[in-house]
């Protein structure tokens, strides 16, 4: 039998995505091709024909198997990179999605030395570990009410060597939170209860819905990020919060209520706004 090469296995894992309709079958095949056979993209680039074990081979075609299932990548992989960084994923936390960038992008320039952040629904902790990552001299609480959550962003703290400057709190929002803060930053679930069912697989089978669901107009939790934030935001502080496509006008509102001023809104890579900011 011939041996199975890198570039063999590529082809083979491209096509069977290309078949189904991926519209990223090129670089899904490239990442759990890498992740089978243990090599870089470099490596891939210029060893296409390395042979690879028959037990890489056995893995990759597990792996596409699970793709073909609509897994997302990052699920398979146990990984997302996000802001050119690393972040474990498992079941209990959001995959990251590069929308969210958006919001690191909007906070980096408010953020000075020696300050407080508040990260409200951590999730796998990737807004406050990036922007600690950023800010060497800025120090954090990430809050989830998922004690499953809260165990992947210690272990990414840690990984990404931030760990001494964040503290996890297991609490609903607000609850459990003491002090104020010069930045609270969330991305909250904004997604209306009635349309979850339509989501997706992609998202509908493998995001818990705990962090999809935004109660029935999908504005539940700002609502309650609102409410609670004038109590823990250092005067001149600022809010920023990640907002799903066409909501900025209701979320203005729920902010303007409680005495929170919109400031500035920042789109995606799409063109929609993504990220509002208020004082």
């Amino acid at each position: 039998m011939k041996p199975e090469t890198a570039a063999g296995l590529l082809k083979e894992a491209r096509a069977a995505l290309e078949a189904k309709g991926f519209e990223t079958a090129a670089l899904d095949a490239r990442l759990l091709v890498q992740a089978a056979a243990h090599m870089s993209h470099a490596e891939l680039v210029a060893e296409p024909g390395r042979v690879v074990s028959d037990e890489a081979a056995v893995l990759l075609r597990a792996m596409l198997a699970r793709r073909l299932q609509a897994e997302p990548v990052s699920r398979i992989l146990g990984e997302r990179e996000f802001y050119g960084r690393a972040f474990r994923v498992t079941e209990a936390v959001l995959d990251p999605r590069p929308d969210t960038e958006t919001l690191i992008e909007a906070a980096l320039p408010l953020l000075g030395e020696g300050q407080r952040l508040l990260d409200l629904g951590t999730g796998s902790g990737i807004i406050a570990i990036t922007l600690l990552a950023e800010r060497p001299g800025v120090s954090a609480m990430a809050v989830d009410v998922s004690a499953e959550a809260l165990a992947v962003a210690r272990g990414n703290a840690k990984a990404l060597g931030v760990a001494g400057r964040l503290t996890l709190l297991q609490s609903d929002w607000f609850q459990g939170v003491e002090g104020c803060f010069d930045m609270i930053v969330s991305n909250p679930p904004y997604i209306p209860q009635g349309e979850i069912a339509g989501l997706g697989a992609e998202v509908r089978g493998f995001d818990p819905r705990l962090a999809l669901d935004g109660g029935g107009d999908g504005l539940a939790p700002y609502r309650k990020i609102a409410q609670g934030a004038g109590a823990h935001l250092e005067a001149g502080g600022h809010v920023l919060v990640e907002i799903g496509a066409g909501q900025e006008a209701e979320i203005t509102a729920i902010f303007a209520g409680k005495g929170l001023r919109e400031v500035s809104r920042h789109r995606d890579l799409g063109g929609h706004v993504r990220v509002l900011h208020f004082v």
